[in-house]
């Protein structure tokens, strides 16, 4: 049986490619297409208004989820995050899983999610492919090997659309450093560079923000040494990894009830504890 799948924020670039690729996988059946209330698009048909969406989907784009003719099982958001908070108050009434992409979120607000998670179930991941997850991973381990005697740095590029910097992934990534060293990231994190700023201080993780063009995600962690320097690579040439990762995500949650889940869990990453 298919999957009942709505898709917020479902005419902007992430919610185009989520689509396109769910309308093409018999797992799941487009059921849900939402918007911001403003949008001139509510009320029409999502193949009218996603190019390359069959006729065949009957969903029509709407503002909340009650509005959604056929209650869906699972929502994915890669929206803002005032949309997304507003989204899972109403994923908490219908008793719908999400699962979350929007970056950006206070930690208040990720509280909040993850509190949530105790009644319905949810993937929060601020990167959802498989090539970026596999690199959180190995940028701990060399962290760990490695430790403090070697200097990291972050870099990140995205397009000039991009709200937030640092990326909520390379935060993931600083994360990643953090745990290796058995540090609190904001006690070591240091954000770009200019004019006198003295010395490099030991123990600090850097980070450097990019903005152009239509750079989809880049992300480098540079690990440099006393006579050498190792960096750590992902480069995303389209966000069909991204959309890729949120339906698996979408159907781990599928027979769930509830619980809090990440990429990993998603992945087999780590065993599952829930």
């Amino acid at each position: 049986m298919s999957l009942r799948l709505a898709v917020s924020g479902a005419t902007g670039r992430m919610g185009h490619t989520i689509l396109g690729l769910a309308d093409l996988d018999k797992n799941f059946e487009i059921v849900g297409a939402l918007e911001n209330a403003s949008s001139n698009l509510q009320g029409k048909s999502l193949s009218e208004v996603v190019p390359g969406i069959s006729a065949q989907v009957k969903a029509v784009v709407s503002s909340t989820l009650s509005q959604v003719a056929t209650k869906p099982q699972v929502l994915i958001d890669f929206t803002q995050p005032v949309a997304t908070m507003a989204y899972l108050k109403e994923a908490l009434s219908l008793g719908i899983g999400m699962v979350v992409g929007t970056t950006g979120l206070s930690d208040a607000q990720k509280a909040e999610i993850r509190e949530a998670g105790k009644k319905i179930p949810i993937v929060m991941s601020t990167n959802m492919s498989i090539g970026m997850n596999l690199l959180f991973a190995l940028v701990e381990e060399a962290a760990a090997k490695l430790g403090q005697a070697y200097d990291v740095e972050i870099i990140e590029a995205h397009h000039h659309f991009k709200k937030d910097a640092p990326s909520g992934s390379a935060l993931s990534l600083g994360e990643s450093v953090a745990r290796a060293w058995k540090v609190n990231l904001k006690d070591v994190a240091t954000h770009g560079r200019e004019g006198i700023v003295g010395e490099r201080k030991a123990g600090t993780i850097g980070f450097h923000a990019v903005r152009g063009g239509d750079i989809v995600g880049d992300h480098t962690v540079l690990y440099a040494g006393p006579g050498e320097r190792l960096e750590l690579k992902h480069v995303a040439h389209s966000r069909e990894s991204f959309a890729q990762g949120a339906l698996k995500a979408a159907l781990f949650l599928a027979n769930k009830k509830d619980g809090f889940y990440d990429m990993h869990d998603v992945l087999g990453l780590r065993p599952s504890t829930k």
